[in-house]
């Protein structure tokens, strides 16, 4: 079955859903770090993690779903991941090593982007592991919070906050070696493709022949112009849809 049509449309419900869900990012750090207003900054982060789900469905739904949206919807969860590690960190609820971990993977998947649009392929689709990762770090946040409170309540929410934090580090981790592997994949495709073609380009040569060898340096009329003048140059890839929900990580 075919996958929805990814638009190049901008002023979609979805994609300001995803806006209105960046701009509670600073609301959020500033109700955790300056009033330390928690209540209300888990509301913020309740509220876009519905806004989440309900443009993804709307993405869906009415047939908007848009590179514009593929992009601004993992964002809005990594930044909400980044907003909420840094007030528990300053506030001394978790320790600097788990952002420090987290972090990391998100640094290595974004100083890959640029070698992937070299081989002429877009963000990696976002896939199970990661989505799984995600929600698990979404949920532990607010019960770390809640962990900071003397009570049976906090005690419980304490335990179960790190266990959805560690499964959430751990699976986050996992889908970033997926990711690491699926690009070498294609990669490795690219380059394969481009050798293909770099030994048919010389076959069809017509100043080739058995007696003379292959004159090389002389351009084929008939070949379209190819990258830097290499006649076997990888040509762009497809564009690889990022997330199917806004349609839909990490990465």
């Amino acid at each position: 079955m075919a996958g929805p049509v990814v638009s190049d449309r901008i002023w979609t419900v979805p994609n300001l859903l995803s806006m209105l869900r960046l701009l509670g990012v600073p609301l959020f750090l500033w109700l955790v770090l300056g009033p330390q207003a928690d209540w209300w900054a888990l509301l913020v982060l309740a509220l876009a993690g519905l806004s989440d789900w309900l443009d993804g469905k709307i993405a869906r739904a009415w047939n908007q779903t848009s590179k514009l949206g593929q992009f601004l919807d993992p964002a809005a969860d990594r930044l909400y991941i980044f907003a909420a590690l840094l007030g528990l960190v300053i506030r001394g609820i978790v320790p600097w090593w788990l952002m420090a971990i987290l972090v990391l993977r998100d640094v290595l998947i974004l100083g890959a982007l640029p070698l992937l649009r070299h081989f002429g392929y877009g963000p990696l689709p976002v896939n199970f592991a990661g989505k799984a990762a995600t929600l698990c770090l979404l949920y532990s946040f607010p019960l770390l919070f809640i962990a900071e409170y003397a009570s049976i309540v906090g005690d419980v929410a304490r335990i179960i906050g790190w266990a959805f934090a560690l499964w959430g580090t751990a699976l986050y981790w996992w889908a970033g070696l997926l990711y690491a592997a699926q690009g070498l994949h294609l990669m490795d495709q690219s380059r394969r493709a481009a050798r293909a073609d770099h030994v048919d380009v010389h076959r069809a040569d017509p100043d080739s022949d058995g007696r003379h060898g292959t004159l090389t340096g002389r351009p084929d009329p008939t070949t379209p112009a190819t990258v830097d003048g290499n006649p076997g140059a990888a040509p762009d890839g497809p564009d690889v849809p990022g997330r199917e929900d806004q349609g839909g990580a990490g990465p």
